[in-house]
């Protein structure tokens, strides 16, 4: 994976200064509609996926499972331009205002957060239904 020397120093300087990613180069990046507030979902940032979103302005995250850069919706269509981006009071969590074209979660619906936990049933409720049946998105 890159690090600020990897990249050329990519990153302006204040977002080298201000970040802290941990210890496998990787910060966590939650994604935001930027017209309702919806959390979309989350997903892991290097430096050079962050780098590359804003140069581009098309999201890209790093894939663990592939272990390379992944720029959302290549493979699906359902990609992510950035908006704004805004970082926590620790430097160690990115928050990405988001405009995503279709549905953000790899199972077709809108959100990765579609199950909410019923404290009276003790049993978890989906709340978002399929929009777009995966097979569509990523071939069967």
């Amino acid at each position: 994976m890159a690090d600020d020397t990897d990249i050329g120093g990519a990153l302006p300087g204040a977002l080298r200064k201000a970040l802290k990613f941990d210890g496998s180069g990787l910060i966590p990046a939650i994604a935001r509609c930027v017209n309702d507030g919806e959390v979309l979902m989350l997903a892991w940032m290097s430096r050079e996926a962050l780098a590359e979103t804003l140069a581009s302005g098309e999201v890209c995250y790093w894939s663990r499972s592939r272990a390379k850069i992944w720029r959302k919706g290549e493979t699906s269509g359902q990609k992510q331009r950035l908006v704004r981006l805004r970082i926590d009071c620790d430097g160690d969590v990115l928050l990405l205002d988001v405009e995503q074209t279709g549905v953000a979660c790899h199972t077709g619906r809108r959100t990765c957060f579609y199950r909410e936990w019923d404290p009276n049933s003790a049993l978890l409720r989906t709340v978002h239904p399929v929009v777009v049946d995966p097979k569509d998105l990523y071939g069967a």
